[in-house]
């Protein structure tokens, strides 16, 4: 059925965090450290945090998350929170200590091979993509990069069709959160959706198809 769902696609539009990259670790080190910031200097109230009360915001851009995690928090206290995680996200990207998905790698190359366009699109800043492409060598596998930052961070589906004005159809999105699923509603794409991101359950229900697995990816095309 795969197969046949996805016949007539040729380019392959990726999110990153939750998809490709697994951010867990270095997230959580990072927001607590931004809200042990916001604690110290009266902002915020002390307290303990689930590793998924925090990686429910992977996904989002900064601008969001902190409009929906603190919104009344003075925009200047905001931005150097947010500026802190941001800064730490991307030492450790530059340090060597950012980690893939098992077999994210072998996936893009597989699919490269198999003549798709691989499509790079993530609610990140620059800084923070370009050192994920240094660190592992991106270039090698995606024909395009997207950030959302130097598009003033708007939607994915609204960045969509500049990816469409330079890159030929049909479309696959493939994304742990809704935000890469409602590309599909705005644009005649198919989607996958992969549950070992960081979605909450049935946020991914609309996609066309589910994975649990990145190398399920290459199996479906």
């Amino acid at each position: 059925m795969g197969k046949r769902m996805f016949k007539g696609v040729h380019t392959i539009i990726l999110d990153y965090d939750g998809t490709i990259h697994d951010s867990t670790r270095n997230y959580i080190y990072a927001f607590k450290q931004a809200y042990a910031f916001l604690v110290e200097a009266g902002h915020a109230a002390p307290r303990d945090w689930a590793d998924a009360e925090i990686t429910k915001w992977l996904g989002y851009s900064s601008k969001a998350m902190w409009e929906n995690f603190m919104p009344d928090l003075d925009e200047d206290i905001r931005s150097k929170a947010s500026k802190m995680i941001g800064q730490i996200l991307l030492e450790k990207a530059q340090n060597g200590q950012s980690i893939l998905y098992e077999g994210a790698l072998e996936t893009l190359q597989a699919l490269k091979e198999k003549g798709y366009r691989l499509i790079f699109l993530s609610n990140c800043s620059r800084a923070y993509m370009e050192a994920h492409r240094e660190s592992f060598g991106l270039d090698r596998y995606f024909d395009g990069m997207y950030c959302t930052e130097d598009f003033s961070f708007i939607p994915k589906y609204e960045i969509f069709e500049s990816i469409e004005s330079v890159f030929p159809g049909g479309y696959l999105i493939v994304g742990d959160r809704f935000q890469d699923i409602e590309v599909a509603e705005h644009h005649p794409v198919r989607t996958v959706g992969c549950r070992y991101g960081f979605g909450f359950p049935g946020e991914l229900d609309s996609a066309d198809v589910l994975i649990d697995d990145i190398r399920e990816l290459n199996d479906l095309l």
